[in-house]
């Protein structure tokens, strides 16, 4: 298991609080004590640490919780270390000097270490009749979302309102205990992904627990229980409700987090993904992308493996291509004009049909942009083109689709073409780019492509 050890030796210098007295504490039968589970504190973030050592110095409870715990005892390396506590998120600025507030539908406070983000949630609450009276606190649609979640509650009621099973354990820093409210250790050892509550309920409160369910599932290999999986083909329609910015991040985690081709898979059987990209399944482009999406998959979740650098861009560029592709041809037919021009037209309509449901920034659509575009010029290679079609900036992203191309087509020229571009990379050094913004003109500043080394 990864430590953070010898990363830390301050560490050590740091004196753990009192312990609290748990005597008379209602919650003793949730209580796991630390002789019997495996989290040690060298296996926590020492920003993490930080904030919740001086949150439990300045009297409030202070507790890691989430996707931190669970990993640990699954015997992975989080990503991120939440803290949830039962100050408010203003008691939590009045602490921490490098403390931002952010959200209105949960309000949470950011504690910032350079580019290391801790979260701090105050622990939530039922909703009554009386929090929805004041918008600002409660706010809930026709069809059951929570479009404002700011009621604070206890330590329990914030378990009861958690998601999964899983997620639902709390890390103590006052004595190094585990609480579980909702028999999620149980639900680790068994493999099982269960959802805290009725699942029509907490589905309609926020839709995107669909997309958590499948990521989870494909992430950490588990089983959807039953009651998690049985409501989803039909609630599926539900997230087009949420705001196309939250779908941006989820697909990321959902397709480009290691475990994108079974994720990818999960999606489609459930009838989610056709939910996020409609537009693959208007005119039965489908089949034709799907074994171009999957290959694709397979590359990123190889790469994430090795450690390499991979962008969003390059996804969206596989799963839109083929749409785009059919409308071009079909405008330039029914135009009576050539492919090219239509291309053009074709990539500003499909870009603007698909940020209705994803709302994708444009530094990555840009980078789609540049991808799409250099299909048409890489066959263009006689001559000084070649050289120039070189020097451009996403042009090892350009080729790389290229031969993913040819991979899945098979056509002669796809695969010439992509014989020819490899045997110009070995006679020619791939050129050094200046990323500033200046020379980029608002494109991305990552020169990061899918298989580049």
């Amino acid at each position: 298991m990864f430590s953070y050890k010898n990363k830390i030796a301050h560490r050590k210098k740091i004196t753990a609080p009192k312990k609290i007295c748990t005597k008379n504490n209602a919650y003793e039968k949730y209580k796991i004590p630390r002789s019997e589970h495996s989290i040690s504190r060298d296996n926590i973030d020492p920003n993490a640490l930080k904030v919740l050592y001086r949150l439990h110095k300045a009297g409030y409870r202070a507790l890691l919780v989430g996707g931190g715990v669970r990993d640990i005892l699954l015997g992975k390396t989080p990503k991120d270390f939440d803290i949830t506590t039962d100050a408010t998120p203003e008691e939590v600025k009045a602490i921490f000097k490098n403390c931002r507030l952010i959200g209105r539908r949960f309000r949470l406070a950011h504690i910032l270490f350079g580019y290391n983000i801790i979260e701090v949630a105050t622990f939530r609450g039922p909703h009554n009749d009386q929090h929805l009276k004041d918008k600002h606190i409660s706010k809930q649609s026709q069809d059951g979302m929570l479009l404002r979640d700011n009621v604070y509650g206890t330590m329990k009621e914030d378990a009861e309102r958690r998601d999964f099973t899983i997620n639902a354990l709390y890390y103590d820093i006052a004595d190094f205990s585990i609480y579980d409210f909702c028999d999620g250790m149980k639900d680790l050892e068994s493999n099982k992904l269960k959802l805290i509550g009725e699942p029509n309920v907490r589905y309609r409160e926020d839709p995107v627990r669909m997309l958590r369910a499948i990521r989870f599932a494909g992430k950490l290999d588990f089983k959807l229980t039953e009651d998690v999986y049985e409501p989803i083909k039909q609630l599926a329609p539900l997230l087009q409700d949420i705001p196309a910015a939250r779908h941006f991040d989820e697909v990321i985690k959902l397709l480009l987090s290691g475990h994108g081709l079974i994720t990818y898979r999960m999606l489609k059987e459930y009838q989610l993904f056709q939910i996020l990209f409609p537009i693959l399944f208007k005119n039965c482009e489908y089949d034709k992308s799907n074994h171009m999406i999957e290959q694709a998959l397979i590359d990123s979740d190889n790469r994430i493996e090795q450690n390499k650098r991979i962008t969003p861009a390059y996804i969206y560029a596989v799963i839109l291509w083929y749409p785009l592709d059919h409308r071009a041809k079909t405008m330039s037919i029914q135009n009576s004009t050539d492919y090219y021009h239509e291309f053009l037209r074709a990539t500003s309509e499909i870009l603007k049909e698909q940020l209705q449901m994803i709302a994708i920034p444009r530094r990555f659509t840009t980078t789609i942009r540049d991808i799409w575009i250099l299909q048409l010029r890489l066959p263009r290679n006689c001559g000084k083109r070649a050289h120039k079609i070189y020097q451009h900036i996403k042009f090892r992203a350009g080729f790389d689709f290229l031969s993913l191309r040819a991979k899945i087509e098979q056509t002669p020229e796809l695969i010439d073409l992509t014989q020819w571009w490899e045997k110009y990379q070995e006679q020619h050094p791939l050129p050094k780019h200046n990323h500033s913004r200046k020379m980029l003109n608002n494109t991305s500043t990552e020169n990061e492509t899918t298989n580049e080394n």
